[in-house]
């Protein structure tokens, strides 16, 4: 449902200094979701860590044109950019979201609050309900004073029903969020201590969210987290709510539980009948939230039948923490989203689940609980370590250590720090070996940095990457291109080894437009890096889908059964108008639609609205190749008509891209509106191009382990395949095949820079060292530094030996070789 600029401006009381009369759809707060930014409204929100207004210029230049801007924002006045000026831009926000939610009067709207289970119950309700309704609801966990806005503007006229979680953090937040959402039926999860820092207490804190049910027909909850005060207060404000209870009179009673290994049947009464059903779950939080579910379901009026059919068939909400390999054979739980008692009796649970019998340790922070002291607080810390056997504790914050003596006699091992900069200071004080350690700490603690320095793997031999000279790289490559084509980088296999996050940031600094990764792996840990540009995953499957939603990734879409799953993922998830990219085969014969396929992709993409086509693209097999050049011009024909068939379908334009490295100086004509640059960037030139000037990015180097003299005859390495035919100087390289230093390149193939001179690699390459014969270099000492390829050996030479290319070396360098960036 599309407004005018000026239908906001007057909804949000805005100073209007608009210059186009723009259609917007689609409402932007974070300039990497740009999806459409001719129909974008830009709400340039500002906090202490984030100001809006400081990439109003980058939206610009990327294609938005409508900007919500505070009073004190010194804009310039732009032809055809229009600004909204406000006293408060988050205000605006939230009345154009009220505006819109009144336009749908009619429309039923489950309204979801609590402390925990928001997101699993809206998300279960979705599924229990979508085969009757069409349903609206908040993507992942929007439910925030942000997040709440965002939801509801995507309610729309085809929508039966709208299903909204709301969260607030303090008092006078709730009034605000049930002005947009406006539930007609309520539902109130578990209320315990979670997000209790911001109310005197837990009464107050279920009065606050008691706000969000003003106007609602019926209020649903379960009555056994309440106490006597709190029950009342329900009660007064709500005298005919309906509830469940095991142990009190209530409006679904649950008289019987029965659990198997995989499921647990419940029985209840139901104004005077048994009802039963099976649910796929056992632990008693999943229980509690489906018997909400369950109650929601009876108010509805859902049918008996379909209520037991459908309960059946729940599936489980992916949880949030994350199970990783980490040093010395350890294993990393880190579940630092939140932190307060219930969460971390969870995360024991699960960290005693997982250990089994292997030994634990508990990294925590501070607890920031409200309701309680912190010697009681400290105490069921304590208590609960105890219970379940945690062998060693590593206390971080000053509430923990002063309170240190309570943990006596309940852990074994404990050590407590005042700051995580203090514990990262004396972190090699500990032994972590073969262990599970549960990281559960507060966000303001920052345990990232411990996270990253136990996944943190470090060895000898370096790699060393020359910023500058990418720099230059890209500047030799943006000389070829027109002024308005885009640029997408390739960071794919680890930036073709040379280091995902620090290459995307350079790139990102010099305004690259697009990155793209090979699978969504690689897209998680740029995003966790803070990399905010657009990026490209090339190879995503169904086990990837959440994290693409999660941290902004865009999949290439490049066949049908591909394109169904994610649509339907989309669905389920409730999220509309998600960016991906549409790759098309025109004779690389790897991945892709077939052009006759084209005008029926274009036509789903049309009817349906959980995509949007950011870009079409397609793989030249042979750019680089003289001999190729009329098979190059044949893809680029069948590119042609496979964009021209999904044009036609689209009431829109996307972007088209073609050209490879080689293709970029070879092919001119063929830049389309974007080209991807790759091995080009670290230096190789595939194509032979004269012209270009491009410098080493990459050079490996290691070290000498030992020198001895052997004698003529004497045998070298696994298997006696070095004969000395002369009396030899041997050194020992600190590199091996596991390093990508590859075992084909042994027994004299290959040689590494020493010295001024080449010394032939002598034996068998071994996992974790190679042999090489210095006899006739002088000076040579043990500790001196081999250079395995770089500015003295070219990586060109090294792929010539291994009878390989350049980017089979560079991207088969193990991620073990510690990485060095220069910059000149």
């Amino acid at each position: 449902m599309p407004y005018t600029i000026q239908d906001i401006a007057q909804i949000v009381s805005a100073e209007k200094r608009a210059w186009t009369h723009q259609s917007i759809s689609q409402l932007l707060i974070d300039s990497r979701r740009i999806v459409f930014p001719e129909t974008s409204l830009f709400f340039a929100l500002d906090s202490s860590r984030m100001d809006g207004h400081l990439f109003i210029h980058e939206l610009i230049a990327r294609g938005v044109t409508s900007f919500v801007v505070k009073k004190a924002y010194a804009f310039e006045a732009q032809a055809g950019i229009n600004f909204l000026v406000v006293e408060n831009v988050l205000v605006a926000l939230q009345q154009l979201a009220a505006y819109h939610r009144n336009q749908f009067p009619f429309l039923p709207v489950i309204g979801i609050t609590g402390s925990n289970g928001k997101t699993v119950v809206k998300e279960w309700l979705n599924q229990l309900l979508q085969n009757q309704y069409r349903i609206v609801r908040s993507p992942r966990s929007y439910n925030s004073q942000i997040g709440v806005p965002l939801s509801v503007w995507e309610i729309n006229e085809k929508h039966s029903l709208g299903i909204f979680e709301a969260g607030i953090s303090t008092t006078n937040e709730m009034d605000q969020l049930e002005r947009i959402i406006q539930p007609t039926i309520g539902v109130l999860t578990y209320i315990g201590e979670a997000h209790a820092d911001g109310f005197k207490n837990r009464t107050e804190k279920l009065q606050e969210k008691l706000k969000l049910f003003s106007h609602v027909h019926q209020l649903i909850l379960g009555i056994d987290c309440l106490n006597s005060e709190e029950e009342a207060l329900v009660k007064l404000k709500h005298p005919s709510f309906f509830c469940w209870s095991r142990y009190k009179e209530a409006s679904l009673q649950i008289i019987q539980e029965n659990t198997t290994n995989h499921n647990t049947e419940l029985k209840g009464m139901y104004k005077g009948e048994e009802l039963s059903l099976i649910l796929p779950f056992t632990d008693q939080i999943s229980i509690n939230n489906a018997i909400t579910c369950w109650c929601c379901m009876l108010v509805m009026d859902c049918p008996l039948d379909k209520i037991k059919e459908s309960m059946l068939l729940l599936e489980p909400v992916q949880m949030r923490m994350q199970l990783k390999n980490g040093i010395n054979h350890c294993f990393l739980i880190n579940d630092s989203y939140s932190n307060d008692l219930s969460s971390l009796s969870l995360a024991l649970t699960y960290l005693k689940q997982q250990a089994g019998n292997q030994k634990t340790t508990l990294i925590l922070s501070d607890i920031l609980e409200a309701g309680k002291t912190q010697e009681a607080v400290y105490r069921q810390v304590a208590l609960e370590l105890q219970q379940r056997n945690i062998q060693k504790l590593i206390g971080i914050g000053k509430q923990l250590e002063t309170h240190a003596a309570l943990f006596d006699g309940y852990v074994a091992d404990v050590v407590f720090y005042s700051s995580t900069s203090q514990f990262l200071l004396q972190a090699n004080q500990h032994q972590f070996n073969n262990e599970y350690i549960l990281l559960k700490g507060a966000r303001v603690y920052e345990f990232e940095q411990i996270s990253k320095w136990l996944e943190k793997q470090q060895h000898q031999t370096l790699m060393e990457i020359n910023l500058s000279a990418m720099v230059q790289n890209l500047k030799s490559y943006q000389t070829a291109l027109k002024p308005s084509t885009k640029v997408m980088a390739m960071v794919k296999a680890f930036s073709y080894g040379s280091g995902s996050v620090e290459i995307a940031r350079l790139l990102e600094l010099h305004q690259v437009n697009y990155l793209a990764v090979a699978y969504a792996d690689e897209g998680v840990a740029l995003r966790k890096s803070g990399i905010r540009l657009p990026i490209m995953v090339m190879s995503a499957d169904e086990a990837s889908f959440d994290v693409l939603l999660n941290y902004h990734l865009e999949p290439e879409i490049f066949s049908f059964p591909i394109y169904e799953a994610f649509h339907t993922y989309l669905n389920k998830q409730g999220v509309k108008s998600f960016p991906i990219h549409v790759k098309l085969n025109t004779g690389m014969n790897r991945l892709g639609f077939e052009i006759a396929d084209a005008p029926t992709m274009g036509g789903l993409l049309q009817e349906r609205d959980t995509m949007l086509l950011k870009s079409v693209f397609s793989h030249l097999a042979s750019s680089e190749t003289l001999e190729q050049d009329a098979f190059t011009l044949h893809q680029s024909a069948l590119f042609q008509e496979g964009c021209s068939a999904i044009e036609n379908k689209l009431s829109y334009t996307f972007i088209k891209h073609l050209s490879n490295t080689a293709a970029i100086f070879r092919y001119p004509d063929l830049q389309y509106d974007m080209v991807r640059l790759g091995i080009g960037l670290y230096g190789i030139d595939t194509a032979n191009e004269k012209s270009l000037q491009l410098q080493p990015v990459s050079s490996l180097k290691s070290t000498i382990a030992q020198i001895r003299k052997l004698p003529k005859g004497a045998t070298v390495g696994y298997n006696r395949k070095g004969v000395l035919n002369r009396d030899s100087i041997i050194a020992t390289v600190r590199i091996g095949y596991a390093d990508g230093f590859e075992r084909r390149l042994g027994n004299g193939k290959a040689s590494m820079w020493i010295k001024g001179e080449l010394a032939p690699v002598v034996g068998n390459v071994c996992m974790d060292m190679t042999m090489i014969d210095i006899t006739t270099i002088p000076g040579v000492n043990e500790t001196d530094t081999v250079e395995i390829f770089g500015a003295n050996l070219p990586v060109q030479q090294v792929a010539v030996w291994a009878d390989t290319i350049p980017y089979e070396i560079l991207t088969g360098i193990s991620q073990r070789v510690q990485r060095v960036y220069l910059e000149e």
